[in-house]
């Protein structure tokens, strides 16, 4: 029972990105982003997530996933790891509004914008009506984004979450969090697989983030330079 004035204990949401997939086949032409599936490297690295959630002795209430199948497998691949404890491998539940932002057809953007549709929304402050692709803004995403969140911190089920979504919608979440406020913070590196730790009070702008991007296979990712969607563009560049 909490003693009065004093704060009630914040609970804990562990905000995954989903792992590696392959957007782009050899020649750059892209698969559906609606239906790829985690690739070698991704199983791995949601099977390495598991297992670092596992062994530190975190247990879920619930798990909630974007309902795409990439985040589907790799909550899978993550609740293998509790295979030997039932009661901590709750049934994930899909929140399609919290699937990733949303490109347009890349075919109809002009070559000199690429680079921009590509990485303009991960990059510093981003302006509210900046596109991903052609497609949904920034506003858009945390216009449905943030209102999901809400949602969930107004229930009162769950002590421990696991969140298994993707790196622009991860974003948007970290940037609440952070500020408080309607703002988009591009620059929040989301790698594949990679886990964040959040504590969330009763009041809108309780939020303490623990921890950003930890990579259990590797937590100190010496050779990354570069962003997933530059590497994306790239992929895609060779096929244009």
């Amino acid at each position: 029972m909490t003693e009065p004035g004093a704060r009630p204990q914040r609970r804990r949401i562990y905000l995954m990105r989903h792992g590696s997939v392959t957007y782009f086949d050899d020649s750059g032409k892209p698969h559906l982003p609606e239906s790829v599936s985690l690739n070698d490297t991704g199983l791995a690295q949601a099977e390495a997530a598991g297992r670092a959630l596992f062994d530190a002795g975190v247990r879920f209430d619930r798990v909630i996933t974007s309902g795409l199948p990439r985040t589907i497998e790799t909550a899978q691949q993550v609740l293998a790891a509790y295979a030997q404890d039932a009661q901590a491998v709750p049934e994930p539940e899909p929140w399609p509004e919290l699937q990733e932002i949303r490109g347009g057809r890349l075919s109809a953007i002009p070559p000199d914008a690429l680079r921009r549709a590509f990485t303009g929304a991960f990059e510093g402050l981003v302006e509210h009506d900046q596109r991903f692709l052609g497609g949904e803004s920034v506003g858009e995403l945390m216009d449905r984004v943030h209102p999901a969140i809400g949602r969930l911190r107004a229930q009162p089920d769950w002590d421990t979450v696991l969140l298994v979504l993707h790196g622009g919608v991860n974003c948007a979440i970290l940037s609440l969090a952070l500020t408080g406020q309607r703002l988009f913070l591009g620059g929040l590196a989301q790698a594949p697989g990679c886990i964040n730790a959040l504590d969330v009070g009763d009041e809108p702008r309780d939020w303490v983030v623990r921890f950003v991007n930890y990579v259990p296979p590797g937590p100190l990712q010496p050779g990354a330079r570069t962003t997933t969607m530059e590497q994306l563009f790239e992929q895609y560049r060779k096929g244009r």
